[in-house]
């Protein structure tokens, strides 16, 4: 029978691993780097930057503080281990939501987030808004540690999900999602719609199906959509190829050099976000050495063979942040027949949590409070 214990966390990496990654950062070694404007890649003076920052004025420690301020746990679900942050509120009618990170993400993503959402009233707010938060590490990811088999796809994650808040004893709960876990979630929906009471996303990664007359009606804003779609696809979307065909390969660099890591991450994390929260998801990643495994989710997504062809049918509500892409409501419509609240923001980006959390705060609270 298998163990449906909830263990308490408390994160303590060694001084050791800390002393193991001052080391191989002092002996970096720097690719070269052709003279002129950078087309190739991640540009190296930014790269520096960061590397900078990580070596002289980072404080681990002060993240592990941040993380072990909020109550944690980890259980296993389906042969893996799952770490979580289960912020309760103090308002005794608060609904639950289950939150996702994505990649290059962590649950890092919502510490911004989590104290308005949880203790509204604590916060300028109405206590009727408040949630109780589960906020778990993706299987592969982080603190849950690395997959031990193959099939942890965004569709097992769900259902993994799905049997943490039946564990934990929620009978009507949320699910909200950021990059994968945008995915994610509305899976989550699909699989329990006895219980979820509505699905709340950054992202709907719905897509046009090759028909140039799908085209004819979109809206100059979704047009320009589509532009940031193109753009990213033209240049940002190598780690998603080299990840679904090859992150066993990948691995051997960003697992064994800081630097790799930082480089391949940082890539996606983008310039608008601040060093520290850059430096301290990549140390997520680097100190439990889940690099790799991380890396096989897209391998996983890649190689699904059944996947749902019917159109979601729990509440769905986007919020939408300038400078991501966030989704065209004409083609989302065909996977999610539900759709119940689309608000689009002017900046925010994809970290919107981190970035613009008095915008998403408001929009989830708006959003399910017609679903209590």
């Amino acid at each position: 029978m298998s163990d449906t214990t909830i263990r308490p966390f408390t994160l303590d990496i060694p001084e050791a691993d800390l002393d193991d990654l001052r080391d191989r950062l002092d002996r970096a070694r720097w690719p070269d780097e052709l003279p002129g404007e950078v087309d190739d890649g991640i540009e190296q003076s930014y790269v520096r930057s960061l590397y900078d920052y990580w070596r002289d004025r980072y404080d681990w420690r002060a993240t592990e503080a941040q993380i072990n301020a909020r109550p944690q746990f980890t259980t296993d679900i389906d042969g893996q281990n799952v770490h979580f942050l289960h912020v309760r509120s103090p308002e005794p009618d608060a609904l639950p939501l289950i939150v996702t990170h994505g990649w290059p993400g962590s649950i890092l993503e919502f510490f911004d987030i989590a104290g308005p959402l949880s203790d509204p009233r604590a916060h300028g707010g109405d206590p009727a808004d408040a949630f109780d938060l589960v906020i778990p590490s993706m299987p592969g990811y982080g603190l849950s540690g690395p997959t031990r088999e193959r099939g942890w796809s965004n569709y097992r994650i769900a259902a993994a999900w799905v049997e943490l808040m039946r564990r934990l004893g929620y009978e009507r709960y949320g699910a909200v999602g950021n990059d994968a876990g945008s995915m994610i979630s509305p899976e989550i929906g699909r699989l329990d719609p006895e219980h979820v009471v509505g699905v709340h996303v950054t992202q709907v990664f719905a897509f046009p199906s090759g028909d140039p007359s799908e085209f004819a009606d979109l809206t100059p804003e979704e047009m320009t959509e589509l532009g940031t779609l193109q753009w990213f696809f033209e240049n940002k979307m190598s780690f998603n190829k080299a990840f679904s065909e090859q992150p066993q390969t990948v691995a051997y660099g960003i697992t064994d050099s800081p630097l790799g890591l930082l480089a391949w991450n940082a890539q996606l994390l983008g310039a608008d976000l601040d060093e520290e929260f850059q430096i301290a998801n990549v140390m997520l990643y680097w100190l439990t050495k889940t690099a790799a495994s991380a890396g096989r989710l897209y391998y996983e997504n890649a190689h699904v063979q059944d996947r749902p062809t019917e159109p979601t049918t729990v509440p769905l509500g986007l919020a939408g942040f300038g400078g991501d892409f966030s989704g065209i409501r004409k083609f989302a419509e065909r996977e999610h027949s539900n759709i119940v609240s689309w608000n689009m923001y002017p900046s925010g980006g994809h970290f919107a949590a981190h970035k613009a959390p008095n915008e998403l705060v408001g929009d989830i609270r708006a959003f399910y409070r017609g679903l209590r």
